[in-house]
């Protein structure tokens, strides 16, 4: 759970940070001062001089997200026309909170940079950390990792520097909730254990409440249930005193994962269907998608697998109403060349007002030239649409060879004969995931640039692997990587394929590690599971292909409780491979939401 920033020495402001499943306002909003400083504004009973203090306090304490933006733009004509720096970067920042509210992240971001070049002409440096790490919350969304971590960083930085303990406070609080959404729960305690103490000592009830619902959370994702329930109880709570009701859909979700880890189905269908009512009367797209997708999984669970694809659907829906991520990612590409833009663009306005001029000159003298001009005009536009042509031929001729990339065959002739892939089932698919053991602390230190490189050089290996056998790539998700046996065309032994590409997955793993220029050799861990499973593509521009059920999800607990250099089976593989390959039985485990179940390793084949 995100938090507002106050700012030193001018206008109170509040930033909204939250964002994607966890979007909601902040601590620092009061509607009822709001709705007060709105009735004094409109009688227009006040000295003008105070008119853009009020605004300011009307746009920072509002929590509708269209009423943000409708006031910060008043707020934006008011001060211009008195040229007020300090409110023209409020109005800026304020409608940067409202947009990002609203998911519109293209726009956010670049209100938040037109703040952020004011913060650099004013050398306020309290005033750059805010927007750094406003920034840094929108990054986190597109999972843009190597931007987060720097805009954090820098804005942790400045405000330790100028001694602003309690904006330090949340800026740590922010970081710790952008590792939790990464799944990184022993990373983000680390965070919340040092901001915690001092809202404590600040007696700041409301952040000290998002503390600990946010500790929580990073407990529940830790598997410690009992601890996480009491924290977010508490948090919710005080938010309830408090009248603060909008960060309560996400602690109702993680409630409802808490329950649903108890079978007490109803305590968690109750908690996941408050959730959406709140998210949905408080018209918050992110929040919504999410309690859909939590509704999905528990009607999946439970086995009521329409109701659970119907809810899958809705959340694919609201997920991609939300966030353009193709314009985020434009949108820091132009920022980090805005200089060379700036010049380019002036430049080119030069060079069209010469060429205007040329041509209003020879237009005027000579009539004659304007009719050869006209022909070499007409040559050359047919010359241009022949080339045209031709390029939008090449490009189609290239859509469909990525269709075919990215989509299995059948699937591709299927979405281009038809406009849709019809969702089917698979009685019997093998799934595997794997994932790189210390990853994570290698991403901490290593160039970026580096890590994903190496990360590539893996994975593409991984693809000549599964291609060998007829297997086929699901996706990557991070540093993991998933594949599928026995679709959309189903084999008999699937299973047996899928434990010999596994093997030679290790041995490349193993192989790389002797690589004289490899600096951080990694370490694999592999999973495998054997049942039914639903497959087909999901989104309406970006198209994947996905599959989903409770084999999948049995696939990465066989993974997650695997050692390095092992591959570890379910007991449904097993059945499967036994006679082919030799196992050692491992005995029934605990599995997260599933119980015990019997494990195996796949030791090597039968001689």
């Amino acid at each position: 759970m995100k938090l507002f920033l106050k700012c030193k020495g001018w206008a109170k402001v509040a930033l909204f940070l939250c964002f994607m499943v966890k979007s909601m306002p902040g601590f620092g909003q009061d509607e009822s001062l709001a709705d007060s400083l709105i009735q004094v504004y409109e009688s227009g009973n006040y000295d003008k001089a105070v008119k853009l203090k009020i605004l300011s306090e009307i746009t920072g304490n509002i929590p509708d997200p269209d009423r943000i933006l409708a006031y910060s733009d008043t707020l934006m004509r008011e001060a211009i026309k008195q040229d007020s720096t300090i409110y023209i970067f409020n109005a800026h920042l304020q409608k940067g909170n409202g947009l990002q509210q609203k998911g519109n992240l293209s726009g956010a971001l670049e209100s938040y940079f037109k703040a952020v070049d004011i913060a650099n002409k004013n050398s306020d440096k309290n005033q750059l950390a805010i927007m750094y790490t406003a920034i840094a919350a929108v990054y986190a969304g597109m999972d843009n990792r190597k931007n987060v971590r720097q805009y954090y960083t820098d804005a942790i930085a400045i405000f330790k520097t100028e001694k602003d303990t309690f904006n330090y406070a949340v800026a740590m609080e922010n970081l710790g909730d952008t590792y939790l959404e990464w799944s990184k729960p022993d990373s983000a305690l680390l965070y919340f254990n040092q901001s915690g103490p001092i809202f404590k000592k600040l007696e700041k009830k409301l952040p000290l409440a998002y503390n600990l619902g946010n500790k929580g959370l990073a407990f529940a994702q830790q598997g410690r249930p009992t601890i996480a329930e009491e924290n977010i109880k508490e948090a919710v709570s005080i938010l309830e005193e408090l009248g603060d009701y909008r960060p309560i859909t996400t602690y109702l979700n993680y409630m409802s994962d808490i329950y649903a880890d108890k079978e007490d189905w109803d305590g968690a269908f109750d908690y996941a269907l408050r959730s959406l009512e709140l998210a949905k009367q408080y018209g918050l797209k992110v929040r919504i998608s999410s309690a859909y997708l939590k509704l999905s999984e528990l009607y999946e669970r439970t086995g009521y697998a329409s109701a659970s694809l119907n809810y899958y659907r809705k959340y694919i829906a609201f997920r991609d109403s939300v966030v353009n991520i193709t314009a985020v990612q434009q949108m820091a590409d132009i920022r980090r060349n805005s200089e060379k833009a700036q010049f380019k663009a002036q430049l080119d306005l030069t060079n069209q007002q010469k060429r205007t001029q040329k041509v209003v000159a020879i237009a005027t003298a000579i009539a004659l030239f304007l009719i050869i001009l006209l022909a070499i005009g007409l040559y050359r536009r047919n010359t241009f649409i022949k080339r045209t042509n031709a390029i939008i031929e090449k490009e189609m001729a290239r859509s469909e060879r990525l269709l075919i990339n990215i989509l299995p065959e059948e699937t591709a002739r299927e979405l281009k004969e038809h406009g849709k892939v019809q969702a089917k089932k698979f009685e019997s698919v093998s799934v595997l995931f794997t994932d790189f053991e210390a990853f994570t602390a290698h991403s901490e230190h290593v160039d970026p640039e580096i890590l994903v490189n190496r990360l590539g050089y893996y994975f593409t290996a991984f693809d000549d692997i599964i291609e060998k056998y007829g297997l086929e790539k699901i996706k990557t998700i991070g540093d993991a990587y998933m594949c599928a046996g026995g679709l959309p065309f189903p084999i008999e032994d699937h299973a047996i394929k899928m434990v010999k590409a596994a093997f030679e997955m290790i041995q490349f793993v193993e192989e790389a590690k002797t690589e004289k220029e490899t600096d951080f050799p990694f370490n694999v861990r592999i999973g495998i599971n054997t049942g039914p499973v639903v497959a087909g593509v999901v989104g309406s521009k970006k198209f994947s292909y996905d599959i989903w059920g409770d084999t999948v999800n049995v696939a990465s607990r066989m993974e997650s409780l695997s050692h390095s250099g092992r591959i570890n089976i379910s007991e449904n593989t097993y059945n499967l491979v036994r006679d082919t390959f030799k196992c050692a039985y491992r005995g029934q485990i605990d599995v997260k939401n599933r119980g015990s179940m019997k494990m195996y390793f796949v030791n090597g084949p039968k001689q």
